[in-house]
């Protein structure tokens, strides 16, 4: 190793020992008792653009083509996963493992609310901590047999999507945003995170991209003009779907009824996962 290493083999020629390292293999084996055919990530630069809403209705739209389907619900700290579709209580163990809760079309899923006592108990943890029980989901829950399981992670590039990325077998990630230019810029984070962990982009998702007026039919962009499929030119991304401000989806996700809600716009998205 030179002495004036930058440590990023990227932007280096040299042809030193730490360039031709093997990589620690960070990889967590599956329970088991789970079968779990293609692992999708949902992500985000930034808090509260919807990733949450993603998950479920892809989930649900999935569960509708015929799939057997899981969620991980990776986003320790902020859980909502079972609220969405109106799942409560708590999980249930035996000898060999943890078994998922089911919604009422047969979604299979796992999140810290479900463990917990109280839903609304704060999880105050350390970084380490929460990687470590989202590696335990995929490790020590009985999944079963999945077609598709879809892993809503917290939002940004830290300690849990850094574990997904090199602890689950990914087959690639959507990646969801909003209009504000801001979030564009912070999307491009998360291509590049996904990028360096060799781990496709399947698609990219703008929430709260325009409002239909229910008096004149107009669309409306609220949030400024979209930049999705801007960004995903650039970054070579293939799917692009974009949803609408409804004040449906926001009911569904509170009465936890997510999973009734037909989502037309995500049909492009279920389809490109189907040839996986």
């Amino acid at each position: 190793m030179s002495e004036n290493c930058t440590h990023d083999c990227s932007s280096c020629g040299v042809d030193c020992p730490s360039r031709n390292a093997q990589q620690p293999d960070f990889s967590a084996p599956a329970n088991p008792n789970s079968h779990v055919k293609k692992v999708i990530g949902v992500v985000s630069g930034k808090g509260g653009v919807g990733k949450s809403l993603v998950t479920s209705l892809m989930a649900a739209l999935m569960r509708r083509h015929g799939h057997s389907v899981a969620i991980l619900d990776a986003d320790i700290t902020g859980p909502s996963i079972p609220k969405a579709f109106g799942v409560h209580g708590q999980l249930m163990a035996s000898d060999d493992g943890i078994l998922p809760a089911v919604s009422s079309t047969g979604v299979k899923m796992v999140s810290l609310n479900l463990l917990v006592a109280n839903e609304t108990d704060p999880v105050v943890w350390r970084g380490p901590i929460i990687a470590g029980t989202v590696k335990q989901f995929w490790t020590d829950v009985m999944w079963g047999d999945v077609d598709f399981m879809f892993v809503d992670m917290p939002p940004g590039t830290g300690d849990v999507p850094l574990t997904v990325f090199q602890s689950l077998p990914l087959d690639g990630i959507l990646i969801v945003t909003s209009p504000q230019e801001l979030v564009g810029m912070i999307v491009e984070k998360a291509v590049n995170m996904a990028a360096m962990m060799n781990v496709p982009v399947l698609g990219l998702v703008e929430n709260m991209s325009y409002f239909v007026c229910d008096q004149c039919g107009k669309e409306h962009s609220i949030f400024g003009p979209s930049h999705a499929r801007e960004i995903a030119e650039r970054h070579g991304i293939e799917r692009v779907a974009r949803l609408p401000i409804a004040p449906a989806l926001a009911s569904a996700c509170d009465g936890g009824t997510v999973e009734m809600v037909e989502a037309p716009w995500l049909e492009e998205l279920a389809g490109q996962l189907e040839k996986l």
